[in-house]
């Protein structure tokens, strides 16, 4: 958990806003150590967690959550996280075999045009329902989903209105009627808006109008530095009378081991 980002975000595990929807985005760099972060924190608050690991096992995320301080292991066994590994459930759908079960929730994998109404329904079930065993009476917080990757359903032939529609849904599931937190991951490949791929070019414009806080990962304009990895742009964007309204903030940041650093641009010991 990464307690600079916290103070920036004004949140504690004991103390955060229900009902947001968090996008994390990157271009030419890699925002993933975000989704690390917000894992381990809703967890550490408490939260019933649904995670869409598209791109990424578990075995992965345990391991770094494990330097985090946080057992996913453990959490999976008290029902409080609930984790969709996507490249292992894929293989039930592109290479079937007898005794194993297919995956419904991947099912967009055999005909992509059916879009993700499947996907969706694995995240209601999962959200709406609680563990059982001894743990089934265990008062958690509100509920919350995170994607490591939506943008990579573009790659395996969904379309871009369909993962809008995707994320509309859940929104509407997870944040408004739950009042629970969203967090998810898209990439973008070009170096500028209009250069990359038409698709995630659309898809991230498509969700940053649908959340209330992104944050979003590029490298250094000035070109790489070893001791400083990149910068996050800050944007809580607040809906009005008016219309939607923005406030940015730009910082740098240092990924380390067990952890990383933000500091407000040209204040790093790296560059004074």
């Amino acid at each position: 958990m990464f307690t600079e980002l916290n103070s920036i975000l004004n949140i504690s595990p004991d103390s955060f806003t229900r009902g947001e929807f968090i996008l994390v985005s990157d271009r030419q760099s890699d925002a993933s150590f975000l989704i690390h972060h917000f894992l381990s924190f809703y967890l550490r608050a408490r939260c019933k967690v649904c995670f869409l690991g598209l791109v990424q096992s578990f075995s992965h995320y345990s391991a770094v959550s494990q330097r985090l301080g946080v057992s996913l292991t453990q959490a999976k066994e008290k029902g409080q996280l609930i984790f969709l590994e996507g490249l292992k459930e894929s293989l039930s759908i592109l290479i079937p075999q007898e005794g194993n079960p297919e995956c419904q929730a991947m099912d967009f994998l055999r005909n992509p045009a059916v879009g993700l109404r499947s996907l969706y329904e694995f995240v209601r079930s999962s959200v709406t329902s609680f563990g059982g065993g001894e743990e089934a009476a265990e008062d958690w917080g509100p509920p919350v989903l995170l994607v490591d990757d939506l943008s990579v359903l573009l790659s395996l032939g969904v379309s871009a209105g369909a993962v809008l529609d995707f994320s509309h849904y859940c929104r509407a599931t997870v944040c408004s009627q739950l009042q629970g937190n969203m967090v998810m991951l898209v990439r973008c490949n070009g170096e500028e808006e209009g250069d990359g791929d038409e698709g995630s070019e659309r898809l991230l414009k498509g969700l940053t109008h649908q959340c209330s806080l992104t944050l979003h990962v590029q490298g250094l304009p000035t070109g790489y530095c070893r001791d400083i990895h990149g910068q996050v742009e800050v944007s809580w964007r607040r809906r009005q009378g008016d219309g939607q309204h923005a406030q940015k903030k730009i910082f740098q940041f240092k990924v380390h081991d067990k952890g990383a650093s933000f500091f407000a641009r040209g204040t790093s010991s790296a560059v004074l």
